[in-house]
């Protein structure tokens, strides 16, 4: 792979950059700097998000007739790093780049004239309704029921750790409407309006003192059947279709080098505060061999984005992206805290819940704390492990 742009993409690169000079606001680079959950707040990624949509480049996965670019590889990934190195949030993925893909392979026309221009243009936000208490890893063993009842299913049950969902006014749902067959066989992929009466939610406060979690319960909630995704039965094909998009549908690799870049600005206070710091260079090592580490995670997935241009979807590659991301991640975060030394102990708590933080140093051990969790959501590392060795090494 020819890793030496063009004076074509040159100029591109060139532009991006002068659009982002001028069009991402101060505040958002900063709330975003300062945020130590998943996602930025709600409303900085749905102004970042409006900005893009009037640009035109909000969405740059999605095929043109639905709002996308007609961009190379080599152009998304430009676009990517140049966001990310610009201090640019990443936008909310659950609804532009999870269930979007889905609506778009198996939903119906009426689905998506419906949902994606709301998607797209942020009238809807969307949370996922995957993990129950008892079926995280093991989603097949879900049981939030729904039951026909003419037009309508009746669904009851809950459903666990759903980010944003306190944010949200739609949810898509995997739902059992059978329990005849074996567990994968009895699922089908619901879109349901939080509003609809018998639904509530209730917060999970982290161990970082972050909501951004929580419990949400359907008690008799009437969906209509319109709502449902594809065929009955069929949702665990969609969804793990989903899982591939959320564990390798984007760059990561520039979001790592951004916080390496924001842990650099850690050592340097450092070494300026104290002489002797890091004399056995152990940090030294340890950043050395995150360096290493992320080159070849941006290498993979240059190679993967270029199987997506040509029409197809990550593949169970994408669990190659999520265990190096998920590890890289989290050697990042625990540096970042040994840097910090012993004032990493004294952790500020914050109004309501709010990830934002008065500064980046603030920031560092919540946001150490909270992607603890990675090692877990979208398929824990020991799950990604057994795809690679089943359908990558054919073991």
């Amino acid at each position: 792979m020819n890793l030496n742009f063009s004076e074509e993409e040159l100029a591109f690169q060139q532009e991006v950059r002068e659009f982002l000079a001028h069009n991402l606001p101060p505040h958002i680079v900063e709330a975003t700097a300062n945020n130590s959950s998943v996602f930025v707040e709600k409303d900085v990624a749905l102004e970042w998000q409006a900005i893009l949509v009037k640009k035109g480049w909000a969405v740059p996965q999605w095929p043109v007739k639905h709002g996308g670019t007609d961009w190379t590889p080599t152009q998304k990934y430009i676009f990517s790093r140049e966001c990310y190195q610009a201090g640019a949030p990443m936008l909310i993925p659950l609804g532009l780049l999870m269930l979007a893909p889905v609506i778009m392979a198996f939903g119906s026309e009426e689905q998506k004239a419906e949902y994606l221009p709301k998607i797209l243009s942020g009238e809807h936000y969307w949370c996922q309704g995957y993990s129950e208490p008892g079926a995280g890893s093991d989603l097949a063993s879900l049981k939030l029921k729904a039951e026909r009842d003419g037009d309508h299913y009746v669904v009851n049950g809950s459903k666990i750790w759903t980010t944003h969902a306190h944010l949200a006014d739609h949810i898509f749902c995997l739902v059992r409407t059978d329990n005849s067959a074996k567990p994968q066989a009895g699922i089908s992929f619901l879109l349901v309006d939080m509003d609809t009466p018998g639904i509530s939610v209730e917060p999970i406060i982290t161990m970082a003192g972050d909501h951004e979690v929580n419990q949400v319960f359907f008690d008799d909630v009437r969906v209509p059947v319109g709502n449902l995704i594809g065929e009955e039965n069929k949702g665990w094909s969609y969804a793990k279709y989903l899982l591939e998009f959320e564990r390798g549908g984007g760059f990561s690799a520039h979001r790592i080098r951004h916080e390496m870049d924001q842990l650099s600005g850690l050592l340097r206070r450092a070494r300026e505060e104290n002489p002797h710091f890091d004399t056995n260079g152990d940090i030294a090592r340890r950043v050395a061999r995150i360096e290493i580490d992320l080159k070849a995670l941006e290498i993979t997935e240059l190679r993967i984005l270029s199987d997506l241009s040509g029409g197809g979807n990550p593949g169970p590659e994408s669990s190659i992206l999520k265990v190096t991301t998920v590890r890289l991640e989290q050697a990042v975060n625990e540096l970042a805290v040994d840097v910090l030394g012993y004032t990493g102990f004294v952790m500020e708590p914050v109004p309501d819940g709010n990830p934002v933080r008065a500064d980046y140093v603030s920031s560092v051990v919540p946001r150490y704390l909270n992607n603890r969790a990675a090692s877990i959501f979208g398929g824990s590392q020991e799950i990604q492990r057994n795809i690679i060795a089943r359908m990558v090494l054919g073991l």
